[in-house]
């Protein structure tokens, strides 16, 4: 089956998806995004996804032409169109077509984009035996340069760290802030165990505060774990006795040396474990309803 694609109202096929190389999500990354999941064709936390994604626009004085409710329906008809059941969704909106110049004034036509796929952002084996991921030294953007709660569509601060970890064979690479703490990585925020406490930066970090994210602090606590948001620094990554990383794509993973530190034991540990359970049958659930 020929892929469909979601542009502005209409299905095109994947060949004929097209937008102008003026829109402004193209020449300046000029618009925002999310990434969601489907389990069973059902929409893993869209309500959520599409709040983050209005909010995100309207930070950043975008329009989107249409409404909450149209925009969660056409998700879901797109993938049905595509006749996908455990899927990846891309939901984009550029800021639309203009001159070459940065005032978005000058721009008409904001462009909702939504592609759905099949996706496996890291192998089966690495859930089983942990990942290895390494310190950037690209930090994460100043907040006061670009709020972390706005998820747009320029990712190069992130790209940058990426190319780092897979330059030294690490499929995922931690940032720090501009102070030297903690913030996430590239594309997945992150979990320390200590003593059976549950650790993760906080907001005011420079996170993304991910809806997987916050599913899985969901998950702990109603299984009786503590979880603290609170500053943390390499040393508390080197000394934790578990560690894994949360993502709409990477789910839950876990994470066994850093920066040639192994951590804990060195395999998943139970904690790590238990909550990658409780977060599979959750969608499972969730694609029950």
């Amino acid at each position: 089956m020929i892929p469909k694609v979601y542009i502005s109202g209409k299905l095109y096929e994947k060949a004929d998806a097209k937008i102008s190389v003026f829109d402004h999500g193209l020449l300046y990354g000029d618009g925002v995004f999310e990434g969601i999941r489907s389990y069973g064709g059902r929409v893993f936390r869209l309500e959520a996804h599409v709040e983050r994604l209005f909010d995100s626009a309207k930070a950043i004085g975008l329009q989107i032409p249409m409404s909450r409710e149209e925009m969660a329906r056409a998700v879901i008809e797109t993938l049905a169109a595509n006749k996908l059941a455990d899927a990846y969704i891309r939901l984009m909106v550029t800021r639309g077509a203009g001159s070459l110049g940065l005032d978005p004034r000058r721009t008409t036509d904001p462009q909702v984009i939504i592609i759905t796929d099949q996706i496996s952002l890291y192998p089966e084996e690495l859930y089983d035996h942990g990942l290895k991921i390494i310190t950037a030294g690209t930090t994460r953007n100043h907040p006061n340069a670009l709020n972390p709660k706005i998820k747009s569509l320029n990712y190069l601060n992130n790209i940058l760290a990426k190319i780092e970890g897979t330059e030294v064979g690490c499929l995922e690479a931690l940032m720090l802030n501009h102070k030297g703490e903690v913030a996430e990585c590239t594309g997945d925020n992150i979990f320390l165990i200590r003593h059976g406490v549950l650790k993760t930066p906080p907001g005011d970090a420079g996170i993304l505060e991910g809806i997987t994210r916050g599913a899985v602090i969901e998950l702990a606590r109603q299984v009786g774990y503590t979880v603290y948001e609170c500053t943390l620094d390499r040393y508390d990554v080197y000394t934790a006795d578990e560690c894994f990383l949360t993502g709409t794509a990477a789910e839950l993973i876990p994470v066994v040396e850093c920066d040639g530190r192994v951590l804990g034991s060195g395999r998943p540990g139970p904690i790590t474990r238990e909550l990658r359970q409780r977060f599979q049958a959750l969608v499972r659930e969730d694609r029950s309803r």
